[in-house]
């Protein structure tokens, strides 16, 4: 709804909207006058414009990196690894707010976490 249209113009004085309507009027006849349309002039503008195309490929102007040989490294692996605690000092995990994970170290932590999500 981003449009361009103005909305209606409000005049102080009838005085004021009879000259607005006359400069329009003369307007109007200069244009036609000189045989300018901007409806026509915009449509032929419009139609005249080359069709969008889109295309779905690299830019143009940079180059690919054909002329890079990959690295190959012995042994590597990107898989995932899970990784398993296993120390004594975290109790477990607890929840504080909207499951923000947060660690327990102690009974009385855990306690705490547990009123305070319960007001």
């Amino acid at each position: 709804m981003g449009g361009k249209r103005k909305g209606k113009v409000k005049f102080r004085n009838a005085d004021e909207a009879r000259k607005a309507r006359e400069l329009d009027a003369s307007w109007k006849e200069l244009q036609d006058k000189w045989g300018v349309e901007a409806e026509e002039k915009k449509r032929k503008r419009a139609m005249s414009q080359p069709t969008l195309e889109y295309k779905l490929s690299a830019p143009v102007g940079r180059s690919t990196s054909n002329h890079i040989p990959s690295r190959v490294t012995a042994g590597g692996s990107t898989s995932s690894v899970h990784k398993v605690y296993t120390g004594n000092k975290i109790l477990g995990i607890g929840t504080m707010h909207k499951s923000n994970a947060v660690p327990i170290f102690s009974d009385e932590q855990a306690v705490e976490i547990a009123t305070m999500r319960r007001g």
